[in-house]
């Protein structure tokens, strides 16, 4: 990619530019919103002016919310969404860091490093939904989510060996699995970024909406989460996470593990029993 002597060309590529340095910081960073009963979550990065990059602090505020939801046995299905309707996140503020010595960057890594390892672990259905530019930490904390829908005008893009880094939030990891290898090589080593229509084709991305109705799609595919069994969804996405990659009977054991015990908990009978009778059922929290 050829570039002018400061760099122009290589940088519009992706469509971003740094935050003012003036901008106005929100009383809080990420915000969590609870709807339906409460059995809906829905979190927002929340710093628009400035693509919703990563602070410390904000990722911080991001693995204390996730930690209280995880303990919250009426929240049944999480949304993860960026605030503004230009990015879902462009990932690490690269404005903080140009401060940081090497220590208070290493202590950053592993905070994030915690984040994501967080976002991971989640035993509920957690979703991302891209409202905009993904890019980077941004991009590796959609693929972190269970799965992924967006708007029309979503990025997806992993520029960080165009800053002299090699991605270290996941993508080296999830996007051969998602893309095949040599299309995650071919993003993690130009950097350049996939729009959300063809995200949707190599099957990274399960829907695109226009962005007006974005919100409205993940509230439904939300609705129909939370409306199942806790116990049956949560047990499903744990035999999907331990089983991908095994061998076939190995993975087919864990499968057997998580129906099993799905079999003798009381909402099969909830459920079954509704489906019977024609009603609509009625089930548990998540016991822990």
């Amino acid at each position: 990619m050829s570039t002018t002597p400061e760099g122009t060309d290589r940088w519009e590529a992706l469509d971003f530019a740094p935050p003012a340095a003036d901008a106005p910081e929100p009383e809080s960073s990420v915000l969590v919103e609870y709807q339906h009963d409460d059995q809906i979550a829905v979190v927002t990065l929340n710093r628009p002016h400035a693509d919703n990059a990563i602070t410390t602090e904000m990722g911080a505020r991001l693995t204390e919310i996730v930690e209280t939801i995880a303990v919250r046995t009426a929240v049944r299905v999480v949304v993860l969404t960026g605030a503004g309707e230009r990015a879902f996140s462009v990932g690490s503020d690269l404005r903080q860091r140009r401060s940081m010595t090497k220590e208070d960057w290493l202590r950053q890594r592993q905070a994030f490093d915690r984040t994501l390892y967080t976002v991971r672990q989640l035993r509920k259905p957690l979703f991302a939904a891209v409202n905009g530019i993904a890019y980077g930490g941004g991009c590796e904390l959609a693929q972190s989510c269970d799965f992924i829908i967006a708007s029309e005008n979503a990025t997806f893009g992993q520029p960080e060996a165009m800053l002299g880094l090699s991605a270290g939030g996941g993508s080296p990891v999830f996007l051969p699995r998602l893309l095949g290898p040599g299309r995650a090589l071919q993003m993690l080593m130009t950097g350049d970024p996939i729009s959300a229509a063809e995200a949707h084709r190599l099957g990274m991305v399960n829907e695109v909406h226009d962005q007006d109705d974005l919100a409205a799609a993940s509230a439904r595919i939300a609705e129909k989460i939370a409306s199942n069994s806790p116990t049956a969804v949560q047990a499903v996405k744990r035999a999907v996470q331990l089983g991908e990659g095994q061998p076939v009977e190995q993975a087919i054991a864990i499968m057997m593990d998580a129906h099993w015990r799905s079999a003798v908990h009381p909402d099969r009978i909830e459920g079954i029993g509704a489906f019977n009778e024609g009603r609509d059922p009625v089930f548990r929290d998540a016991d822990y």
